[in-house]
């Protein structure tokens, strides 16, 4: 699909192709899934016309949305400032458990005793 062809189609004729490219591309992805696609080259050129068909469509609504009056600036909404959050203060020191007391150490602590005992 040339650039030209698309130049010449409306707005509804585009989003229709849009639509059936769309449902190619769609049926295109299950066909590689399923290991049955025979030309892997159609996908690429499908996405590729899926995206300039997007921009036919962009430059259309931008040309006609370029008639309408613009905004005053009275009703643009004003710009949110940046607040900056105050630095957390550091957290004091974790109190460290002795180590007779973690897992590691109670664990070493068992294997002593039953070594002891045997």
């Amino acid at each position: 699909m040339g650039a030209e062809e698309l130049r010449m189609k409306t707005e509804d004729q585009l989003k229709g192709d849009l639509a059936n490219l769309k449902k190619e591309a769609f049926n295109l992805r299950f066909q590689q899934a399923n290991g049955q696609l025979e030309n892997t080259a159609r996908v690429r050129a499908v996405r590729r016309d899926i995206a300039r068909i997007m921009t036919f469509l962009g430059q259309k609504a931008a040309v006609a949305g370029a008639g309408r009056p613009a905004k005053p600036a009275a009703e643009a909404k004003p710009a949110k400032a940046k607040v900056k959050k105050a630095a957390k203060p550091k957290a004091e020191a974790k109190a460290k458990k002795p180590k007779s007391e973690t897992p590691k150490a109670k664990k070493a602590a068992a294997k002593k005793t039953a070594k002891a005992k045997a």
